[in-house]
């Protein structure tokens, strides 16, 4: 299986996971139990500024399960990428995490939020 890196994900070497502890601690407890997917572009401006510290998150989680889909901007401005359609993917970055079992969705992370990535899924996950 060819396997797509998007380097936006590449974690970001000064990120403080020390100041995400409680973002940090919920994705630890559920580690071994979910399946992170990203859609992101690294053409993407939005992309570029939260994704590596997203990726630095799930490292210094121990989140191994962790699925990149890059996404390409078509002529017409639209969306390009795998799984789109099937996740109703519209803007980037979208974060999803499934349940590593079932496939059932816990949290959803579209374009922005007024907290980082980690923080906004973890709160999700933690409700």
């Amino acid at each position: 299986m060819l396997r797509m890196e998007l380097e936006t994900m590449r974690p970001n070497p000064v990120w403080d996971a020390d100041s995400y502890g409680e973002a940090i601690a919920i994705f630890e407890s559920w580690a071994d139990d979910i399946v992170v997917k990203v859609w992101g572009g690294d053409w993407c401006k939005d992309c570029r500024s939260q994704l590596p510290d997203f990726g630095a998150a799930m490292e210094a989680a121990g989140v191994e399960a962790v699925e990149h889909y890059p996404v390409e901007k078509a002529g017409d401005g639209s969306k390009v990428g795998p799984e789109i359609d099937a996740y109703g993917i519209e803007l980037i970055p979208t974060v999803i995490v499934e349940d590593a079992e079932s496939g059932e969705e816990l949290a959803r992370f579209v374009e922005d939020a007024d907290e980082p990535i980690a923080v906004h899924l973890a709160e999700q996950l933690d409700a």
